[in-house]
């Protein structure tokens, strides 16, 4: 029998999510809840049920659990109150604006027995999935440095995000979706510093962007970067090893990695600039380097719901676990110190978790 599920809240995100619900076929979308009535009628509208009030969504027996996509400051109060009324959570990122009010949900969830967790979808993104591979594969050698990008041209939006109130900025809107699949390409590897600086080109209330940089074990070096005010975008992933390197330009693309036959082979010819010549920065040819292909895997963002339906009969684990949103939420926290204090601040990191996803 289907999970029953009510997605609170319908406005962008809850939209989404029904949309998600339904095309997974894993669970059964009984309907939504939303103060504003407008979006209830919209939602009877497009043949979607409407609560009258969250009240009525758990007293309802058949909702097995919440999905929450309501403005961020909402989200702890509302899985807190849904997980005490016996109900599962999921919740939309960032999950919480705080790792003590995240604790405070976990802490709820475990004395109540029931499952939460986040949204974290962007585990499903392409691009993540082949960088991941590529670091993972021993073909680049030991790694030195992953860089993460998402650059845009049109600023923040004019909506929550733009308000401090309400969690918004681009380390809430997107930083949470990087630093966690950083944590996940790095998953074999202690955190032991993190470096940021917040840009406030459009907004001077929240960071519009953000240049993060993580040093690990190992001598790796990460380095996440949000943009809102970039024409020409930069690679979305870049991966450096001894013996390779690895590049996804955009989205869309497979990942291509350059890896080194051979480090003996003598290959220099000088190359002449405008003002000069160098043999340092003399390109190789192709008889010490050889290309490889990472081919776009396919994936299927709907598992994530098929995961969690699983997850309350007790057939599977959650992806998306409690000791990772904490890492991710610390991370954010460590952020913004840093950025506050304009040097770099120490992790204290716990266990690593290796990923599947």
């Amino acid at each position: 029998m289907k999970k029953g599920c009510v997605v609170v809240g319908y406005g962008g995100m809850g939209g989404w999510h029904t949309r998600h619900i339904l095309e997974a076929g894993a669970v059964e979308l009984l309907g939504i809840y939303d103060i504003k009535e407008e979006r209830c009628r919209l939602a009877e509208e497009n043949g979607i049920h409407a609560y009258a009030s969250f009240e009525e969504v758990l007293a309802d027996p058949k909702v097995d659990f919440i999905t929450i996509a309501t403005p961020n400051e909402w989200h702890k109060p509302l899985a807190i109150q849904a997980l005490r009324a016996g109900k599962h959570v999921i919740s939309e990122k960032p999950v919480t604006l705080s790792s003590a009010d995240l604790a405070d949900i976990c802490a709820v969830a475990n004395e109540c027995g029931k499952l939460f967790t986040a949204h974290q979808n962007r585990r499903w993104d392409c691009d993540y999935q082949m960088t991941r591979t590529a670091y993972h594969s021993g073909k680049l050698g030991k790694i030195t440095s992953v860089e993460s990008r998402y650059h845009g041209s049109r600023g923040i939006p004019g909506d929550w995000r733009g308000k401090k109130e309400h969690g918004g900025g681009m380390i809430y809107d997107w930083g949470v979706h990087l630093i966690d699949q950083m944590l996940g390409i790095i998953d074999d590897k202690k955190l032991l510093s993190v470096y940021c600086r917040c840009d406030h080109i459009t907004n001077d209330e929240v960071d519009d962007g953000f240049k993060l940089d993580l040093y690990f074990e190992d001598s790796i070096t990460a380095r996440i970067e949000v943009g809102t005010t970039n024409f020409i975008s930069l690679p979305r992933f870049y991966i450096t090893g001894v013996n390779g390197s690895g590049i996804v330009n955009d989205w869309r693309d497979e990942c291509r990695l350059v890896l080194c036959r051979s480090w003996e082979d003598k290959d220099v010819a000088p190359v002449v600039t405008s003002a000069g010549f160098t043999k340092t920065m003399a390109p190789r040819d192709e008889k010490t380097t050889y290309e490889e292909i990472i081919p776009r895997p396919e994936v299927d963002v709907h598992d994530f719901y098929r995961n969690f339906a699983d997850a309350i009969d007790g057939k599977v684990a959650q992806i998306v676990t409690h000791k990772q949103l904490m890492r991710s939420m610390r991370v954010m926290e460590a952020a913004f110190a840093s950025d506050a204090a304009g040097a770099p601040v120490k992790f204290d990191d716990i266990e690593t978790e290796p990923r599947n996803i």
